[in-house]
């Protein structure tokens, strides 16, 4: 079995193409919430799917309803994330989280007012609890990766 390489990693089209900056001014443009959750599910279906192979256990995000996969690189300082899941809704939030950890510092990724940013999309108002917790727990897994490299 292949695991992902650093070069997966540094050419994830998450390291570079969307931005948080971006991604936050495109949904809070959405006129309702069902236009935000419809471009969540958009962003879903352009991340690239992991090859089976990677959906081992170890990497699993556990706290999360759906299977979620996160893999961790860490190089010259910046942190590069990829990642899976079985559920297209996750998908677009594994992009919105990568979005504002892929290719930066242990530093400004906690600096990160996570519950803040997912407040003001309305992601607490609108996702399901366990949708809500299985996000934490993809946070919560950035964040103890970044702090133990």
């Amino acid at each position: 079995m292949t695991m992902p390489d650093a070069n997966a990693f540094l050419c994830s089209p998450l390291g570079s193409e969307i931005s948080q900056q971006g991604l936050t001014e495109e949904l809070l443009s959405q006129p309702h919430w069902q236009a935000r959750y419809r471009v969540l599910m958009k962003l879903g279906n352009r991340m690239e799917k992991l090859d089976a192979s990677w959906h081992r256990e170890e990497a699993e995000v556990s706290g999360c309803e759906s299977t979620t996969w996160l893999y961790h690189h860490q190089q010259e300082g910046r942190h590069y994330f990829l990642a899976d899941s079985d559920s297209r809704i996750v998908r677009g939030l594994l992009v919105l989280v990568l979005s504002a950890s892929n290719g930066q510092s242990g530093d400004a990724i906690a600096a990160v007012d996570w519950q803040q940013w997912f407040g003001a999309l309305g992601l607490a108002d609108h996702l399901s609890p366990s949708r809500s917790n299985g996000l934490a727990a993809v946070v919560a897994r950035i964040q103890q990766c970044t702090q133990a490299g």
